[in-house]
């Protein structure tokens, strides 16, 4: 698909203009024919030099709006072509904005919605596919669009909270470095022109920042190049080297208070996503699937799996969730309930919206703790360089 400009006159000789994705600009001119409009020029949309520069990426969070706005005009009674085309209407973002129309020239082209999504497997994920593919099957995509809106709300403000507790730290230790570094490049070396006029020997405490100030001044475009090198490493090797990242994500679960937190995480995400794709009338074995990679971590997705195949060949839920020694007790008795009641999906909608609140609650408490701790550490740091640095004035008034 391309997009394509066009202008022409209607019926009653008014001018009208647009921008609409076809295959190619003889095409675009029959449809617009079929519309009741003569068109005049149709022409490729040219490219900007900076193609892209100035467009945001299509995010979860546009999806979900875009879900949940097909959803309600659906219930309405607005059909699905036209539905797009309102909704691609309102985009600000281009790229958005063609995924739309896209979509919606594939629809009329004959496709259904799950065979259109399939072209755009980076927007719209296999748990997404699979959804709308069982709402389409069973008659009711405008409430499995809804459902779904709804799902990927819960689970984006789950990783926003998960992200707030790693981030936050890490970045305020960053900002300590930083401010050390600018420290020993630039600060430190004029109290070293002071000291030298001195004479006297100096504190070893205060030869050790010296040291590090004149390593930092030479060879600082080799510490820049090695923090960079093993950001770039680690990025590249958590997502090629399957081993580092299975090994990554069984530690990062080990980790005292942030350790609960990805658990109780990766919990409710199992928890929600099961309970949606099981609702919709995904297969209980094709939904395991889907949901193993949902799940956010490797040890998880795993343990998703082996669930995924002891179900297949028999077994309940709740006993496959019991022998991979992850669940907590008070899961697999709400999933064994649910099991026997019939209302599986129920009782994991709870235990979703349980660990979701224990998230919530968790972060909000480590924000608390983290901030005096952080304090201290910023204090230690820059504490500790300035009196380094005032170690030998003070020595000196002390021997006048």
């Amino acid at each position: 698909m391309e997009m394509f400009v066009w202008e022409g006159t209607d019926k009653r000789g008014k001018v009208m203009k647009g921008e609409q994705p076809a295959k190619s600009a003889n095409m675009l001119r029959a449809e617009l024919r079929r519309q009741g409009i003569t068109p005049r020029v149709v022409k490729a949309r040219g490219k900007p030099l900076f193609a892209g520069a100035g467009s945001k990426p299509i995010t979860p969070r546009d999806i979900a709006i875009m879900s949940r706005q097909l959803a309600t005009m659906m219930k309405s009674g607005v059909p699905i072509v036209t539905a797009l085309e309102i909704i691609a209407g309102g985009q600000k973002n281009p790229k958005m904005k063609t995924l739309v129309n896209t979509i919606r020239a594939d629809l009329e082209s004959g496709l259904s919605l799950y065979e259109a999504l399939c072209k755009h497997p980076v927007q719209f994920d296999e748990l997404y596919r699979n959804l709308v593919r069982a709402g389409e099957a069973a008659g009711v995509l405008e409430t499995v669009l809804d459902t779904i809106a709804s799902y990927k709300e819960n689970i984006e403000s789950l990783k926003g909270k998960i992200k707030k507790a790693l981030y936050y730290p890490a970045t305020v230790i960053a900002v300590a470095i930083l401010v050390s570094a600018i420290l020993l490049v630039f600060v430190v070396p004029q109290f070293e022109k002071t000291f030298a006029s001195f004479g006297a020997e100096l504190p070893a405490f205060t030869l050790m920042i010296l040291a590090a100030s004149d390593f930092m001044i030479a060879y600082w475009w080799a510490v820049l190049l090695m923090v960079v090198g093993s950001g770039v490493a680690f990025v590249m090797a958590k997502k090629r080297i399957p081993a580092f990242a299975h090994f990554l994500d069984r530690m990062s679960l080990k980790l005292p208070i942030v350790g609960q937190i990805l658990h109780n995480s990766a919990i409710a995400r199992f928890a929600r996503t099961l309970a949606v794709t099981f609702q919709a009338g995904v297969p209980l074995v094709e939904a395991l699937d889907t949901v193993a990679g949902a799940t956010g971590n490797v040890v998880y997705e795993k343990a998703v799996l082996s669930i995924r195949d002891d179900v297949a060949v028999g077994y309940q839920v709740n006993m496959a969730m019991k022998q991979t020694n992850l669940f907590p007790h008070m899961v697999i008795q709400m999933a064994a309930i649910g099991e026997e009641a019939g209302a599986l999906d129920t009782m994991l909608y709870k235990v979703a919206e349980f660990y979701e609140e224990e998230v919530n609650n968790a972060v909000d408490a480590l924000s608390s703790l983290l901030e005096p701790l952080i304090m201290i550490i910023l204090g230690v740091i820059v504490g500790s360089m300035v009196v380094g640095m005032y170690l030998p004035i003070f020595k000196l008034a002390a021997t006048i």
